[in-house]
């Protein structure tokens, strides 16, 4: 697992494969414009595998003050590498705990770290799979399965259905960017609007 944190020098990878590995720290990138825009040259990674990236010049990520709950900017995170397939991966974006996917098509997915239904920041730490073709993770605390697409919970446990928030990820030159959703996005966490 990486965690990131973006008002830093420096991220640690803390999983079990490479315990002492430390990675590039976050960085911003504005995007062109204040719509959903991704940085030049670069791949909607819910839309291709992680590895592919167009040609381009790619954005230029400079080192910029942690985003806030509104930010119109993309945030480097970690490199497509630094991601395990099936197995996810937390980052600290200014004050904003999210939790990167990656599957074993090569997309990449980021929801919010806190499961929506223990308030515990352990959504990265869920068991990745996929329902039907659906891209999903299961929290480890109670086991609530949700769309990794969407946020959208599939599976309630017999508790009233919540919706985890979802970013929308892209990579660029093999380097992942995430736009934070606002914190008062309507399709973010909290109520299921089904």
């Amino acid at each position: 697992m990486t965690i990131v944190d973006a008002t830093t020098t420096e991220a640690t990878r803390t999983d079990a494969m490479t315990p002492d590995a430390t990675t590039p720290s976050a960085t911003t990138a504005p995007a062109p414009d204040a719509s959903e825009a991704a940085p030049a040259g670069s791949t909607a990674a819910t839309s291709q595998p992680a590895g592919a990236s167009t040609a381009g010049a790619g954005a230029a990520a400079t080192t910029a003050p942690a985003p806030t709950s509104h930010a119109s900017h993309w945030v480097a995170v970690c490199r497509v590498d630094d991601l395990l397939v099936e197995r996810g991966a937390a980052a600290l974006l200014g004050d904003r705990q999210i939790a990167l996917f990656r599957t074993y098509d090569g997309r990449l997915y980021a929801t919010d770290q806190i499961d929506p239904f223990s308030g515990a920041a352990i959504m990265s730490r869920g068991i990745v799979g996929d329902r039907a073709g659906v891209p999903t993770v299961a929290s480890p605390m109670y086991k609530q399965v949700f769309d990794l697409r969407t946020g959208l919970c599939l599976d309630t446990q017999g508790k009233e259905p919540l919706s985890v928030r979802v970013h929308p990820v892209t990579v660029t030159d093999g380097v992942v960017f995430v736009k934070l959703a606002p914190a008062a996005d309507a399709a973010g966490a909290g109520k299921d609007p089904r």
